[in-house]
């Protein structure tokens, strides 16, 4: 049988930095494998599931490279599954795998009330089980009845978790689930099953807040005749104060993270180092995560996500990025923030590409790199504060020497930086006693990579106006 493994979130909100780690192991150990990884949307929960949140989920998939095996009119939606799970419900109603059961809920809560009063676990008695010998009473009249599944009443389940190890659960701590509500739609953990059972689903992986259904589901998929899957529950996600993750530390929707500028490649390589980890790897690519990933190296420990990690992850792959997607990326941003107002020609996108290149050391995010290489488009917004620190009268002369020897030399960054030590020279300075004012006129800026690059790449007519009017300012 084709190893497969399968991602089945809920359409309710934002895809989270927990949903997608899920998603990014069950694909990574099927590529890794050789087998398929599944995509099924799981949208019985009607009221809150919308078709905005479904677009999310593809989106993110699509943006991080997560290739599933069903896309387009194969991918498996559980509302539109409904007639094959009220089949499966019929079969188990015929030979008596599930039956009906009349219980109010008012009649519930009085039941569990009375069980924990008596230091019990509060269960469903089974009042509406049919058992050899036991006379059931006649339906009320008006009443919808649910279906429950008959669980096994002896014995136990146990599966051989892939991250948790051995589990076993006493059937006897298990009570009847119900499978169909009074209006005939299926439950969560009933459709799961046949979904996984149709799917033919080998392996999966899912977060640990699943433990809890997996004995139900594996009694249930038996009781079909059906062979349950190899089952791994991974541990939370915790935010950085070793706390469940919640808004205030990173549990945002992923894609809030791809318009902040981190790439798909940085959030695989940190999302696999959340409970993963292949030796002393801090940073890898894609194809190295599916060479390398198994489940028996996920840890059974709950793991960290640390935001300033995150950043640096990001930094080291906009250092190992090709420039040219680069280019594009931080050519749109410009278009976005208003720095420049049409696309750029071929000349200034050669100029955009050394900018970039010049920068991309510098820089966490590409929000950052865009921020950064704004400065050769637009008119610097500098501090008076800033200006009257370093942009003194005294450095008149150097000044004036400066942009005389910039006006007439060729227009290369060797020639730049030339002109500019000839200048230190000449006035008895050293060189952050002139290159910190030339940075301040002309980027707004005291820190920037070698400065003759930036003088370079703003361009001879824009770095002598911007030093002139300096010039005028402090001779006054």
């Amino acid at each position: 049988m084709t190893l497969r493994t399968r991602f089945a979130p809920s359409p309710t909100g934002y895809v989270h930095l927990g949903n997608i780690r899920t998603a990014l192991f069950a694909w990574a150990f099927a590529r890794h494998h050789g087998g398929e990884f599944l995509l099924r949307i799981e949208d019985t929960d009607q009221e809150r599931s919308t078709q905005a949140a479904v677009d999310v989920v593809l989106e993110v998939m699509d943006w991080l490279g997560l290739n599933y095996d069903n896309p387009g009119d194969k991918l498996v939606y559980q509302m539109r599954r409904m007639p094959r799970y009220k089949e499966v419900l019929a079969q188990m109603l015929a030979d008596g795998r599930a039956y009906h059961c009349y219980t109010q809920p008012e009649e519930l809560d009085a039941l569990r009330e009375a069980q924990m009063a008596r230091g019990e676990k509060p269960r469903y008695d089974g009042r509406w089980r049919p058992e050899a010998g036991k006379a059931l009473p006649a339906p009320p009249p008006g009443i919808q009845p649910v279906i429950r599944f008959r669980n096994p009443s002896s014995g136990t389940v146990s599966w051989d978790d892939g991250v948790k190890g051995r589990v076993e659960i006493a059937n006897a701590e298990l009570d009847d689930l119900i499978i169909a509500r009074p209006d005939g739609t299926p439950t969560y953990n009933f459709c799961v099953v046949v979904d996984d059972i149709d799917m033919q689903i080998t392996h999966v992986i899912r977060g640990d807040d699943h433990v809890n259904n997996t004995p139900r589901q594996i009694n249930i998929m038996r009781a079909l005749g059906a062979t349950p899957p190899v089952y791994a529950h991974t541990p939370t996600v915790l935010g950085p104060d070793g706390q469940k993750l919640s808004k205030r530390h990173g549990a945002r929707s992923v894609l809030d993270y791809r318009d902040e500028g981190y790439l798909p490649e940085a959030m695989i390589n940190m999302l696999a180092r959340l409970g993963w980890s292949h030796g002393d790897e801090e940073i890898f690519s894609r194809e190295q995560l599916v060479e390398w990933f198994d489940v028996p190296a996920i840890s059974a420990s709950a793991s960290r996500f640390d935001p300033e990690k995150f950043a640096w992850i990001n930094s080291e792959h906009i250092k190992r990025a090709d420039p040219g997607r680069l280019v594009e990326d931080v050519h749109a941003r410009l278009l976005a923030l208003g720095v420049i107002t049409a696309p750029l020609a071929a000349d200034d996108i050669g100029r955009l590409t050394e900018a970039v290149m010049l920068y991309r050391p510098r820089v966490q995010t590409l929000v950052q790199l865009a921020e950064e290489v704004s400065l050769f488009w637009r008119h610097p917004n500098t501090a008076s504060a800033l200006r009257d620190q370093h942009l003194v009268p005294a450095l008149a002369p150097a000044l004036r020497d400066l942009c005389d020897r910039l006006a007439s030399c060729e227009w290369q960054t060797a020639n730049i930086a030339a002109e500019m030590k000839a200048v230190l020279a000449m006035h008895g300075l050293k060189m952050p006693q002139l290159a910190i004012p030339v940075r301040v006129a002309i980027t707004g800026q005291t820190q920037t990579p070698s400065v003759d690059a930036v003088l370079w790449l703003t361009g001879r007519d824009q770095v002598l106006a911007r030093l002139e009017a300096e010039l005028k300012r402090i001779s006054r």
